[in-house]
This record gives C-alpha cells, sequence and structure tokens, in this order.
C-alpha cells in the first residue's frame, strides 16, 4: 500500500474490515471496536491490591503525624485521598460524604442514610458509618462526632480539597473549634510511598511501555493523532490496565507541552510525541516519548533530543536524598541555559517545571520546580521530564518517573539513549 494512505489492514481483523466497510486510506477516526488486539494479554494477573493491612498502617503513621502537627482530627472527602484511607470508591456531590479520623479512636465515615449500603461495599478499614437523613444536616453530623470525642474546642484539619461548603458549616457547627489545613498529615503520609505503592506504580508502567512497543510500528503515515491515541488506549486496555491519558503530539503541535487544537497527521520527517499513562490498581505511570516518523531525524531533531536525553541524566543526578526537591529544577535549567536556551521559563528552551509528584494521581505535591523546599525523601515519587520546545516549529519530551531509595532516584522505565530508538 503507498506510504501516504493510512493503512488499517495491521488494525484491523478481516471480518472488522469487512463489516465496518472501511475504505483503505480513509481519514476517518478509529473506533476502538475496529483495533486488534487479539496478540496482547494482560500482564497485570500478579498484582496485588492495597489490602486492609496497609491501610491501617496508613492511618497509624497519620496519627503519628497529627499528633506531630498539634491537629486533633482530619477530614477528608471523596478523591483520591479517601480511597487511601478507607478504600472508599465514592463521587462528590451535594450530598456529602466523608470520613473523619481522629488523632485517637476509630475513624468515623459519614454519608447519607440511603447511601450507606453502597459506600459499606468498598470500605477497607474498621470504621463506624453514621448517616443522614436528607432533612439534616451532614456538617452538623461532622460536628456531633467531634464535640462527642471531645474535640469541640479542637484543631480539625481539613484536607486539601475539600469543597467549601463543607468547611464553611463544619465552621458554623464547630464555632470553638480551629479548622487547619490538613496537608502536612495527608501530604505526609501519602508523598511517601511504602513498597506495595511502589510495587503497583511499577506494574502501571510496565502497562504503558508494553502498550508504546505495541503501538509505535503500527503508526502510519496519514493517521491523525486521536488514531494513534485510541491505538494506545486500546493496547494500555488489553494489557490489563485502565487508560488514563493519551497525548498525541505531532508536528508542530510538539512545540505546545499541552498540544494544539488544530487538525494534526502523522508525516514523513516529523516530530511524534506520546504522552501516555495508565492505572492499576489506583496507581498511575505517566510516560513519554519523542521521535522522527520515518526513523530519519533531522540534524536539529537529533540535537535538542540528545540535549533533553542529557536533561534527564542532569536531573536525575541532582535527586540526591535531602536536596530540596527545587534543586532539581534549577540544575536542569542550569543546564539548558549554558546551551542557550532560557533563561528561565522563556522559550526556545523549558517552560514548565522539570516534574512533578506521581501516585494515586497523577500530579501530586510535591513538584520539582524552582523554590520547592521540601528535602527528597525515601518513598518519594516524580516524573522526570524537563523537555524543550520552539514554538512554530516543533517540541521533544522524555519522560520516566523515579523513586528515592536508601541509595538515590531508581527508574519506573528506563530512558532510551537514541532518537532511532525511543522504546528500546
Amino acid at each position: 500500500m503507498p506510504r501516504l494512505t493510512l493503512d488499517r489492514r495491521r488494525l484491523l481483523g478481516g471480518a472488522a474490515m469487512a463489516s465496518a466497510g472501511l475504505a483503505l486510506g480513509a481519514p476517518n477516526l478509529l473506533r476502538a471496536a475496529e483495533i486488534d488486539t487479539s496478540d496482547l494479554a494482560p500482564i497485570t494477573g500478579n498484582v496485588a491490591p492495597i489490602g486492609r493491612d496497609e491501610r491501617a498502617a496508613r492511618i497509624a503513621r497519620a496519627r503519628a503525624l497529627m499528633v506531630a502537627n498539634n491537629i486533633d482530627a482530619i477530614v477528608v472527602e471523596p478523591g483520591a485521598s479517601l480511597v487511601y484511607f478507607t478504600g472508599i470508591r465514592w463521587w462528590r456531590s451535594e450530598r456529602l460524604t466523608a470520613v473523619v479520623i481522629p488523632a485517637s479512636g476509630d475513624p468515623v465515615i459519614v454519608t447519607p442514610f440511603f447511601e450507606r449500603p453502597s459506600v459499606a461495599e468498598s470500605l477497607g478499614i474498621a470504621a463506624d458509618i453514621r448517616t443522614w437523613n436528607e432533612d439534616e444536616s451532614p456538617t452538623r453530623l461532622v460536628g456531633d462526632i467531634l464535640t462527642e470525642q471531645g474535640l469541640a474546642k479542637g484543631r480539625i484539619g481539613i484536607e486539601e480539597t475539600v469543597r467549601f461548603f463543607a468547611a464553611d458549616g463544619l465552621a458554623h457547627a464547630l464555632p470553638h473549634a480551629s479548622l487547619v489545613a490538613a496537608a502536612p498529615v495527608v501530604r505526609g503520609v501519602r508523598m511517601r510511598k511504602t513498597a506495595a505503592e511502589i510495587a503497583l506504580m511499577q506494574a502501571a508502567t510496565d502497562v504503558t511501555i508494553a502498550a508504546y512497543r505495541w503501538t509505535a510500528p503500527r503508526i502510519a503515515e496519514g493517521m491523525s493523532n486521536h488514531d494513534i491515541s485510541a491505538m494506545m488506549d486500546a493496547a494500555t486496555r488489553a494489557l490489563g490496565g485502565s487508560p488514563e491519558f493519551s497525548l498525541i503530539l505531532l508536528g508542530e503541535a510538539s512545540a505546545y507541552p499541552h498540544g494544539s487544537g488544530q487538525p494534526q497527521v502523522v508525516r514523513n520527517g516529523e516530530i511524534v510525541l506520546m504522552d501516555c499513562g495508565c492505572t492499576v490498581e489506583d496507581y498511575q505511570s505517566d510516560v513519554s516519548r519523542t521521535f522522527v516518523f520515518g526513523g530519519d531525524p533531522n540534524a536539529q531533531q537529533r540535537k535538542v533530543w540528545n540535549e533533553v536525553a542529557r536533561g534527564q541524566q542532569v536531573a536525575r543526578a541532582a535527586a540526591k536524598l535531602g536536596a530540596p526537591a527545587g534543586s532539581v529544577d534549577d540544575a536542569v535549567r542550569g543546564y539548558y541555559e549554558s546551551l542557550g536556551y532560557g533563561p528561565r521559563y522563556a522559550l526556545p528552551g523549558l517552560s514548565h517545571r522539570t516534574g512533578h509528584g506521581i501516585g494515586m494521581e497523577g500530579h501530586e505535591p510535591v513538584n520539582l520546580v524552582h523554590g520547592e523546599t521540601t528535602p527528597l525523601d525515601v518513598g518519594m515519587c516524580f516524573s522526570n521530564e524537563p523537555g524543550l520546545y520552539f514554538p512554530g516549529k516543533f517540541g521533544v519530551r522524555l519522560e520516566d518517573c523515579f523513586h528515592m531509595t536508601e541509595t538515590g532516584p531508581q527508574w519506573f522505565s528506563t530512558p532510551p539513549k537514541d532518537i532511532l530508538a525511543p522504546f528500546a
């Protein structure tokens, strides 16, 4: 088939191709049902989800941090932190569901009366469940619980994503309490991953790398960014992961870190930038790769790719136990400025931070960014993605995540060494 057509024969089974009635080379968006992943199988069968003992240990660490920070209890709404501490998978609505975790005593779940059975299904800790009816105030119930525990005048930590109506309602229910940030507790526990968490993040990364290796050879000239994204998502699912994002930037769009709304197609000799991640048992991956379609980079593309690859290694070398997180970004920015990029966030150069925290969420505190003073510690996990961007032309981003160990940073995925072998 001519190179200027979209070769779907590699993506479709014969029956699917016939039933779809697709003309080879047509620019239609690939649909999930059209993508043949029959040569893939899940690679996550042996992963161990987080269990009750692990969650109990998290609450114990949170309690120790409450004592250290003079906080008597914390309040957490649905989201990653609620799953982290309790296992409860719930959504946010005008009807409040939350957990109260005191510095001593069992946690208490607050939820609407009619939601109790559903909320209890995923509860993964020992906890009391207290309910409120539709004509009652949930924040009054939270206040009553804290009052029963002798904390009506206590220091109550509010998790940073708790919505205003919940915090404001609690302030009115407990007028003599002090509402303070729970970040020293919640961040303090969540930032430092355990071996069980590291294993799940490794499994998610393994899925993403395997999906890349399956998808990349199937990219054809004329494909859109959406076509490639659909292939990547299909491969991720077939391998046992849940796709979180598959950002595909083609040609000039690669110069803009989060892309462009303009139509994009694969062209010979132009940049393909893939930034993809998935979730395995609540934990995420985040990996970026950049290459030139057709495998023949020009001198500038190769030069910039090599500089970004070196930037990743500069960041890794700067990631030392006890060093301020911001010093990693400073090291990369210093290297790039020595090459004539920037200064600071100016373009052409690195217009975003060097990396972000990662775990149950794709972006978690803290960041590898200038001015961040949090010391790097064992168990902290970060992306390492010091891209270089040339507006109107192209960009290069290589991204691999690492976790801090007693001996320094350890990769979840190994950075590529050559633009001609981005998935080696």
